[in-house]
């Protein structure tokens, strides 16, 4: 059957454009449907927060040849400091120690954002739907149907396979009636950023508090930016407070390791949940980023969780068209599911537990963990263990993974 595309993206933040650009070199016909403007204030994935990119994600991006447009905007993390306020725990992390150049980058999304969009116009397959947004979709045995609106007209575009990329409100996922199981950690990550009196030393902090974890990371011009999970009874008086008056607050949380804190940007707040699907793929359909799982932002695994997805995909995807096969058949499609159930249980499982040890105060309970951070800082083997599963290199690493092309 004659589609108008072979793929289409529904979802065009980072995670979907990621996907476009991955398989940019193939011969698949790529359509990718966004509903927000990327200059508008309300497109989530482009706006004004950072990633901390693993070094993983940095390879898959290098696979990808995009990379060198990335790295002027990246600033590295050569260093990872993890404690326990108030307590004796402390591990410290080095990307010396592990024998990497960085144990990841700090990368402003909107940066990120624009030399994807720039690739995604320069490649003659893809084709970019913006503003447009899906009103239905219907898959069918041979082909999927999307009916969107787009240049203030409905149209049904058909395609082979219809990549679901909208994010943790997928609506592709609502209208197809795919079950997600969604708890909620009662927590919103208030996040901005502030200038620091000391060097950072291209330091990552990762700070547990009695509200929630508290992440600097460290930014150009001695810039960090601040990762705060509240809980979200406290949030409103958060973004309410006046600039000295959060700067006072956060010293306090953070202590004066660096120095003291000036400079403080906008102020803004985001709900944290887990989520994982019941279904990541179907006949003409798979799930990837966000619209196939959210987890806890505490040890910056969600974005580098949701582009392994991308370099999983795009692999095996690329491997079908060499083989002949139909991309959207359920066998084909099966391979990602397959391939991806390890690693999205090992992170949403990792994450998880942070927050529920940190989060219990109870003595015995505080002095192990303590304990735990102190073992895992003095055991080079647990260290670099550590180090591959939060950078991205443990399992079956995809070939952009591996910084190597389709």
């Amino acid at each position: 059957m004659k589609t108008d595309f072979d793929i289409l993206i529904i979802g065009g933040g980072l995670v979907g454009a990621s996907l476009a650009c991955a398989l940019r070199a193939s011969t698949l016909r790529i359509g990718v449907i966004e509903a927000v403007p990327l200059a508008a204030s309300a497109q989530p994935s482009y706006d004004d927060r950072t990633l901390a990119l693993a070094w993983g994600s940095k390879k898959i991006f290098e696979g990808m040849g995009v990379w060198n447009e990335v790295a002027p905007e990246a600033t590295p993390i050569e260093r990872i400091h993890i404690s326990d306020r108030g307590h004796f725990g402390v591990t410290r992390l080095s990307a010396a120690e592990a024998g990497l150049p960085a144990l990841g980058y700090v990368v402003a999304n909107r940066a990120l954002g624009v030399v994807l969009l720039k690739t995604m116009q320069a490649s003659k397959n893809i084709e970019w739907l913006c503003p447009a947004e899906m009103q239905e979709i219907r898959l069918d045995p041979a082909a999927a149907s999307v009916t969107v609106r787009h240049d203030n007209t409905s149209k049904t575009l058909t395609a082979r396979l219809v990549i679901a990329a909208d994010g943790a409100h997928s609506a592709v996922r609502a209208a197809l009636g795919i079950e997600a199981e969604r708890t909620e950690y009662c927590q919103s990550a208030v996040v901005t950023t502030v200038t620091a009196s000391e060097p950072h030393g291209n330091t990552a902090y990762e700070r547990f508090t009695d509200t929630g974890p508290l992440a600097l990371l460290p930014l150009r011009k001695n810039e960090c930016a601040v990762v705060w999970s509240a809980k979200e009874a406290e949030v409103p008086t958060i973004l309410g407070w006046s600039d000295a008056e959060f700067l006072n607050r956060l010293q306090d949380r953070f202590g004066d390791r660096l120095g003291t804190f000036t400079r403080p940007g906008k102020r803004a707040a985001y709900p944290l949940a887990l989520t994982r699907v019941k279904e990541q793929v179907r006949e003409r359909l798979a799930l990837i980023g966000n619209a196939a799982h959210t987890v806890h932002p505490v040890a910056g695994q969600g974005f580098n969780l949701g582009l392994r997805d991308v370099a999983s995909i795009a692999e095996i995807l690329a491997d079908a068209v060499r083989a002949g096969e139909d991309i959207g058949s359920l066998a084909v499609l099966r391979r990602y599911a397959s391939w991806r159930q390890r690693d999205n249980q090992v992170t949403a499982g990792f994450t998880n537990g942070l927050i529920r040890v940190f989060s219990n105060n109870a003595f015995p309970l505080t002095f192990l963990r303590n304990a735990g951070l102190l073992a895992v800082d003095l055991m080079p083997g647990v260290k670099r263990g550590f180090v591959r599963v939060t950078s991205g290199l443990s399992g079956r690493l995809p070939r952009l993974a591996r910084g190597l092309p389709l």
